[in-house]
């Protein structure tokens, strides 16, 4: 039996951590500690640790894996691999050489394109036609070990930030079950990453979710579904955020920032064209339809 130490944290690490759990012996798991979040900072455990605690799989959660107390803990687990999704620290040599079948990485891109912590998020906002998940050996590199297996979808209009994480959440979690027998077994040799197409995907701020008027209006359409659910796309409305959590584009000419009405919904003026916002949440309501907003908001225009 291999024994398996999983490291994750988000929602996206769960089917990964499920499927593992279905075929392999999980002896730990390590995740983020809890945080405060939201409004009222409640403090609320990460995803994997939830499904860890119902699949009765000791929990370890460190701030920093550095720590001796963590290395002796790992030590005492004894993995004969180290399997990450998602976990939100980059692992140092020490851990890379500990289990004896090294340490591997699911990552949501194509590498290299995309490597770094929010690769689902730029591969939208980029406009590309694809996306997917790679497979891959660790280093001490930041996403620059070795490739192991890959698999693609297309990426439509329709997509967002939240849509294609669910999708690939799971091509993942598949993947990662067709590689491990050929890997264990020596069966696969790993590529390098090719030197060419490499690009970096760093984390996000709340901050890059303002909309910008002057830029292309497919840019801003874009823009709102790579950000949502998270950070969220947001412009200022007479002194407060007004979220934008899903528009479509309209052909025509109008005043960079200018707010108009197109097609009985509101809509706003940017490079090439209009952006009709479909869903919006103005400050301390819930979200709402363009036209259940224009009801309520008679300065609109």
């Amino acid at each position: 039996m291999t024994n398996i130490v999983f490291m994750g944290s988000p929602e996206f690490a769960l089917p990964s951590l499920r499927a593992l759990a279905r075929h392999y012996e999980i002896v730990g798991v390590v995740t983020q500690p809890d945080r405060a979040s939201g409004r009222g900072r409640e403090i609320k455990m990460p995803p994997v640790k939830t499904l860890a605690l119902e699949l009765e799989i000791p929990i370890m959660q460190p701030e920093k894996l550095k720590q001796p107390e963590a290395m002796e803990q790992l030590r005492a687990w004894a993995p004969d691999l180290i399997v990450v999704a998602a976990f939100g620290q980059i692992l140092k040599q020490d851990v890379l050489d500990l289990p004896r079948f090294g340490c591997i990485n699911v990552h949501a891109s194509l590498l290299p394109r995309w490597r770094g912590a929010a690769p689902i998020n730029y591969a939208i906002l980029h406009g590309d036609e694809e996306t997917g998940v790679t497979i891959m050996q660790m280093d001490a590199g930041l996403d620059t070990g070795p490739i192991l297996a890959q698999r693609s979808i297309r990426l439509t209009r329709d997509d967002t930030a939240g849509s294609v994480t669910e999708a690939l959440s799971h091509l993942g979690a598949d993947l990662l079950l067709a590689t491990l027998p050929d890997y264990l077994s020596g069966k696969i040799v790993s590529q390098p990453q090719p030197e060419d197409g490499v690009t970096y995907a760093p984390m996000l701020k709340k901050e890059q979710g303002r909309l910008d008027f002057t830029r292309d209006v497919n840019e801003l359409e874009r823009q709102i579904r790579a950000f949502h659910p998270w950070p969220g796309a947001f412009m200022d409305f007479d002194g407060t955020f007004l979220k934008i959590h899903r528009a479509h584009v309209e052909q025509g000419n109008a005043e960079a920032g200018k707010r108009l009405i197109v097609q009985n919904q509101p809509a706003v003026g940017a490079g090439g064209g209009f952006l009709v916002l479909d869903e919006v949440q103005p400050a301390g309501k819930k979200s709402m339809s363009g036209k259940a907003f224009l009801a309520g908001a008679r300065n609109w225009s």
